[in-house]
């Protein structure tokens, strides 16, 4: 197979596989960013303490992160047909890729909010600061380079997913390694393919990186003390100015 032939084969597979991986991480994000912050919330110890309702979450994200990707598109399929209208395509390979995403992501939120400073929640709950304002103002913002991590991990994962799906009529570059790199003997067009993934791979994982260290370096979890001691200070000013009403 000559290159202008390859080249078009290669363009769709592209576009279809930065279809899905985009769609799906959306997806993954907006459901397992609240879903791993609710895991902390609920837990011992939380703003909003609820050991049962912990529980359970807990064990339907571990029984998501636990299921094969590969059972998890067939187990999927009845569903998928309803969402989409069919279980065959790029389209229909988005529902399963963002099931998969969701208790995978919720789980790396779960560590990056876990790590941020007590003192901080401690200094804002006794400004009067509510859950809502918590998670807005602290454990967000300063769990946001590890969120940013886990975001490039989920997307790398999500890739590796896609693949899987291709192989099953999902489409994308996994589709086409296998059709003609391993059916039609291509061994040219699989290893480009290969190719094409691990560059792929590689520049997410450093723009990711590139991305929290710079997060980290502006404030995020380096500079906790300093915040902490601007929130004391505001909150010491508060109470200065009550004194003086």
């Amino acid at each position: 197979m000559t290159w202008s032939e390859m080249q078009p084969l290669l363009s769709q597979a592209c576009s279809e596989t930065f279809q899905m991986v985009l769609w799906s991480t959306l997806i993954a994000v907006a459901a397992g960013l609240p879903l791993g912050i609710l895991l902390v919330l609920t837990d011992r110890g939380g703003l909003l303490q609820n050991v049962v309702a912990n529980k359970v979450i807990g064990q339907v994200v571990n029984v998501g992160r636990s299921m094969p990707f590969i059972i998890l598109m067939v187990a999927l399929m009845t569903f998928t047909r309803w969402v989409t209208g069919t279980t065959i395509g790029t389209t229909a390979a988005i529902v399963p890729l963002a099931i998969g995403g969701i208790p995978f992501f919720a789980r790396l939120v779960e560590t990056a909010v876990r790590e941020v400073d007590g003192g901080l929640v401690e200094a804002v709950q006794s400004m009067g600061g509510n859950t809502w304002t918590i998670v807005r103002k602290v454990l967000v913002p300063e769990a946001l380079p590890s969120l940013i991590a886990s975001t490039t991990t989920t997307v790398i994962a999500l890739i590796g997913y896609s693949a899987m799906a291709g192989t099953v009529g999902g489409g994308g570059l996994g589709d086409l390694a296998v059709r003609y790199g391993y059916q039609r003997f291509e061994t040219e067009l699989m290893w480009i393919t290969v190719g094409i993934l691990a560059v792929v791979i590689s520049l997410i994982q450093f723009a990711g990186d590139f991305a929290a260290r710079s997060l980290h370096g502006r404030g995020g979890r380096s500079g906790p003390g300093p915040r902490l001691r601007l929130l004391k200070a505001k909150e010491t000013g508060a109470a200065d100015v009550g004194k003086v009403a």
